[in-house]
């Protein structure tokens, strides 16, 4: 009797333990994940963030998350990546929130669309929203009529995501578009732009708990509290294709490229440096994609990338290779600095100058290799024997055919070989190859007269 009461309690706290284990993973089911996914990204808008941002927002529809929190500092992008974007928030079946933050990050330009289009906003003390002034593709200036349909299609846009916060936020929204007007949080939060000012992200949950926001046309209140933050950082992949947008990571694949490909067609054959510099130009022109750039740019580099070239197969003074360098320079500078590029895709001058030092000193020693190996002496066939020097291994002696010469076997380049002379030199002795007559040498004693290579 009593060990049936002993297994029977013993089988209640089995129960009991395993009940204790699956109920928050069945009230989590039927509530909902009580967590905040949280994404960080840092640089200009491009498709790799639109990527990122699309993998989280569908991260936390399949998790029922309480919110998507995003930590942005962006300089800006293109506008269609934004409006790409801007339609991933606005469908969200999930709270999304948009922080500008750490202290000192932006959401400049296409950034203050973002965070327009997020379902609730806040910002780090010392941050800036605004400046979203459209430009042109290609980074040129734009032509007033042109310009103005921009400028009007985008206030329409960001009329749309700012009038459920009011007149004045609307009023401010198009300011940023129409005078690339730009405020701090504090500003912004007195406008109402943006929901809250917090100087970290567990503060934003703190602060915009219970924060009443429309999810798909739906009115619901933000459910944060005692939330878990869990972080979604970027794959690799994504903060490759994201790396790529720097101006300066691309001229130093254009830079990298242009010389690995010199090297390929000057030594067919040789698979490695023409795979770098294949895989660096296609990476370059990836990246080139992402960016407002000025194609002319491009045009003045395919120049140098002509010019060394020509340094390569017709090697002077250095003079094409030092011409290549300029016009690289130009086209670097034409490429990222034209007039009414954005800033943040602007590179230095110093950096500019620096980048195509380094590619002219890569093809002047591309060039210089390729003289040298133009004037080498041959080292195999006939012309890779004639002049060589070697060592008698078994003496020369008169030739018994009766001829008037001599004949023994030398050592050539680590080679024996039959050789033939017009003297008997003893075993030992140090010769030098004048001739080859099939596989037979013309040697003669080093030292002796006229100790020339034969012509053949």
């Amino acid at each position: 009797m009593m060990k049936r009461i002993t297994r029977l309690v013993v089988l209640l706290l089995a129960v009991a333990g395993l009940l204790a284990l699956v109920a928050p993973v069945v009230a989590a089911s039927l509530q909902g994940d009580n967590s905040v996914l949280v994404l960080e990204i840092e640089g200009a808008v491009t498709p790799a963030m639109a990527g990122y941002f699309e993998r989280g927002i569908a991260e936390g529809e399949a998790r029922d998350a309480a919110a998507v929190l995003i930590v942005l500092d962006t300089p800006g992008g293109g506008l269609n990546t934004t409006q790409e974007i801007i339609r991933l928030i606005r469908n969200a079946e999930v709270p999304v929130i948009v922080y500008i933050g750490p202290a000192g990050a932006q959401a400049a330009s296409a950034g203050s669309l973002i965070t327009l289009a997020a379902h609730a906003s806040a910002m780090a003390p010392q941050t800036v929203i605004g400046a979203a002034s459209p430009v042109s593709g290609d980074g040129a200036d734009i032509g007033e009529t042109l310009y103005r349909k921009l400028v009007e299609d985008t206030k329409a846009q960001v009329r749309s995501l700012a009038e459920p916060r009011g007149p004045e936020v609307v009023a401010l929204a198009e300011a940023m578009v129409e005078e690339a007007r730009a405020v701090h949080a504090e500003e912004a939060a007195e406008t109402g732009l943006i929901d809250a000012i917090s100087p970290n992200v567990e503060d934003v949950v703190v602060e915009l708990d219970g924060h009443d926001v429309t999810v798909r046309g739906e009115r619901i209140r933000l459910d944060l509290a005692g939330s878990r933050l869990e972080s979604l950082p970027m794959s690799w992949l994504e903060q490759a294709l994201h790396a790529l947008s720097d101006p300066l990571v691309i001229s130093i694949l254009l830079s990298l490229a242009v010389p690995a490909l010199l090297i390929e067609l000057n030594h067919p054959g040789v698979w490695v440096p023409g795979f770098v510099g294949v895989m660096a130009l296609g990476l370059a022109l990836y990246g080139l994609g992402q960016l407002p750039v000025n194609w002319l740019g491009l045009g003045f580099i395919a120049v140098a990338f002509v010019l060394f070239l020509l340094e390569v197969k017709a090697p002077g003074l250095g003079g094409l290779a030092a011409a290549g360098g300029l016009t690289l320079l130009l086209g670097l500078l034409v490429l990222f600095n034209s007039p009414g590029s954005p800033q943040f895709m602007r590179i230095g001058l110093g950096t500019a100058i620096a980048v195509s030092l380094t590619s002219s000193a890569l093809f002047l020693i591309v060039a210089t290799a390729a003289v040298r190996a133009l004037r080498k002496q041959p080292l195999t066939g006939k012309e890779g024997l004639v002049g060589a020097e070697g060592q008698v291994r078994k003496s020369l002696v008169p030739a018994p055919e009766g001829e008037l010469r001599f004949v023994g076997m030398v050592l050539v380049h680590g080679e024996l070989w039959r050789a033939r002379a017009n003297e008997a030199i003893p075993s030992g002795s140090d010769v030098i190859v004048t001739g080859m007559d099939g596989f037979t040498l013309e040697v003669q004693a080093v030292g002796a007269e006229s100790a020339r290579p034969e012509s053949a």
